[in-house]
């Protein structure tokens, strides 16, 4: 089913008589696989309002990417918190879709400088599992009482309601960029200077480490002479840590962050991949214990990614810790046998039971995505 209006979608919600699993592009699969059927909002296309001087963008749920970013370049504007593109790492096809972010509060490495997609959110439209269709927020003010549905929707992968529209703050694009890396480092090394580099005056917008190529990348953008400024005081200020290399310009530094952000070292090797997100001091011991075979350090440590032989309970290695392990990528009967989401404790589940029964008290949305 793939409705071109937010009434069909209330429709065909308000009248489902069994589970519905609810896709955007196709681009990403999460949660414990259950017998459902598709819902795509793919036919939920178009940008409907871009006020490029108040620096607002509203769009139908099903407009890919892309097209966002296209009409974004069109005024020199950009998503400031560069969404994640999951293809190459889980091996699918279509196309992301602006909704499949908001649902999946994706968010990509500049998240440690301007935060995450729930951050740029004004409003929203969305259908709930009754086939109500709610407002909130942005340019349309019917508020739920007792609800901020902006907040609520996103990151909630589609268990709450179906998107329909989304409305979100852009900012200006950047003028000049520059990466500047550090090599040797060992993992608690590699940390100490990620954090060292962010608690500068500089604003690093990336912050990431490989230690498989021995290489710790740190990213200042901004206009070219405040770049060139920034980046040779941090060069002073990393010096500790051993010679630090400069690249400069906005294009030679795109790749390297799209290969960060989309985890693309990851993408043709076997096994399972897992996202770990901890206070940063705690990751290099929390990787010593897990069990990967190959990890990847984004936000400054934060957030781990970490390919694990296939089957492998990472939080069992890991035991008790302060975060959550999220399974990214296995086959069916891992996905089956391993909670995909940090299992919550008993007051968050409640709640969280507590806002499903309020807006799908059916139970059809996504069954089996959050469980």
């Amino acid at each position: 089913m793939t409705p071109t209006t937010e009434a069909d979608l209330a429709e065909i919600i308000g009248h489902a008589s069994g589970p519905l699993r609810i896709a955007g592009g196709g681009t990403r699969s999460c949660g414990t696989p259950a017998p459902a059927e598709l819902l795509s909002t793919s036919g939920l296309r178009g940008i409907t309002l871009h006020e490029p001087g108040a620096l607002t963008l509203v769009a139908r749920a099903g407009t890919p990417v892309s097209e966002v970013r296209a009409a974004l370049r069109a005024e020199n504007q950009r998503l400031a918190f560069e969404p994640m593109d999951h293809r190459a790492l889980l091996g699918t096809t279509g196309e992301p879709t602006i909704g499949g972010v908001v649902a999946g509060n994706v968010s990509g490495p500049r998240r440690i400088a301007v935060g995450a997609a729930r951050d740029f959110m004004l409003g929203v439209r969305v259908v709930d599992g009754a086939g109500r269709i709610l407002k909130n927020g942005g340019r349309v003010m019917k508020n739920v009482t007792g609800y901020d549905l902006v907040r609520l929707m996103t990151g909630s992968h589609g268990t709450l309601g179906v998107l329909s529209e989304v409305s979100l703050k852009v900012l200006p694009d950047v003028e000049s960029a520059a990466t500047l890396t550090l090599s040797g480092l060992s993992d608690a090394q590699a940390v100490e200077a990620l954090s060292a580099a962010l608690g500068s005056p500089f604003e690093v917008t990336g912050a990431a480490h490989d230690p498989e190529a021995g290489k710790t990348c740190l990213r200042i953008e901004g206009f070219a002479d405040s770049v060139t400024y920034r980046a040779g005081r941090l060069q002073e200020r990393l010096a500790p840590f051993g010679p630090v290399e400069v690249h400069a310009g906005k294009d030679a530094t795109a790749a390297t962050w799209a290969a960060i952000r989309d985890v693309t070292d990851f993408a043709d090797r076997a096994g399972d991949v897992w996202r770990l997100s901890v206070r940063p001091s705690d990751a290099p011991a929390l990787v010593a214990r897990s069990g990967a075979e190959t990890v990847r350090y984004d936000w400054g440590g934060g957030l781990v990614w970490l390919l694990m032989p296939e089957g492998t309970d990472l939080r069992a290695n890991l035991g008790p810790f302060q975060g959550h392990a999220t399974l990214i990528r296995a086959g069916e009967a891992t996905r089956r046998a391993l909670p995909v989401f940090q299992p919550e404790n008993p007051v968050l589940a409640r709640l969280s039971a507590g806002l499903r029964s309020k807006f799908d008290p059916r139970g059809i949305l996504n069954p089996g995505v959050m469980a």
